[in-house]
């Protein structure tokens, strides 16, 4: 079976978001453009890893521009998106790689998201000769700043995390591995 390409151009929507609660949630990468949704499911350490890297890309390609070029120093509040992830959710598939580039011609962040696969080859520089499915993003450098912000935002929505080992509290106990197993009954 030949592998789907999912391509969006400057979707209408473009967000990170979960499912479940802290400690349970699943993590899902989801965009919608005018004829589909398409909602893949990643890692949470993955939607923290991809919101560091296009900040930093973002940052980097203001840092080399000196300010000429239409990245944002920051996302614009006009593109925030409070919205919860639209309805269904159907899982395409779950993110194993994913990649991410700059287009200097069309001043656009490329986010390709690629299937998990069984084995470790390393995802190609052009989606369209992939061998699994993966979902294909453009984004303007503003439309890329909302989704650090978002996505960051997400990330840091989990549970609070112990201040003497920094694992996350449940919310019912926590055994700290720096208290030698100790548990504190209130």
């Amino acid at each position: 079976m030949a592998a789907q390409v999912y391509r969006f151009d400057q979707p209408q929507r473009f967000i990170a978001g979960t499912v479940g609660r802290p400690g349970e949630r699943s993590f899902f990468l989801q965009a919608r453009d005018a004829t589909k949704l398409i909602s893949v499911l990643l890692e949470k350490e993955q939607v923290s890893v991809l919101a560091e890297r296009v900040d930093d890309m973002l940052d980097e390609i203001l840092r080399r521009a000196g300010g000429l070029t239409t990245v944002p120093a920051v996302a614009p509040p006009e593109l925030d998106d409070l919205d919860p992830l639209e309805q269904p959710i159907v899982e395409e598939f779950r993110v194993g790689a994913m990649t991410l580039r700059w287009d200097t011609d069309d001043e656009e962040v490329v986010v390709a998201a690629y299937a998990a696969s069984d084995d470790d080859t390393e995802p190609p520089d052009d989606p369209d000769e992939s061998d699994r499915d993966v979902m294909v993003v453009r984004l303007s450098g503003p439309a890329a700043r909302a989704f650090v912000k978002r996505a960051q935002a997400v990330v840091g929505a989990g549970r609070p995390p112990c201040p003497l080992c920094s694992l996350p509290l449940d919310p019912a106990g926590h055994v700290c591995p720096r208290q030698n197993g100790y548990r504190r009954r209130d």
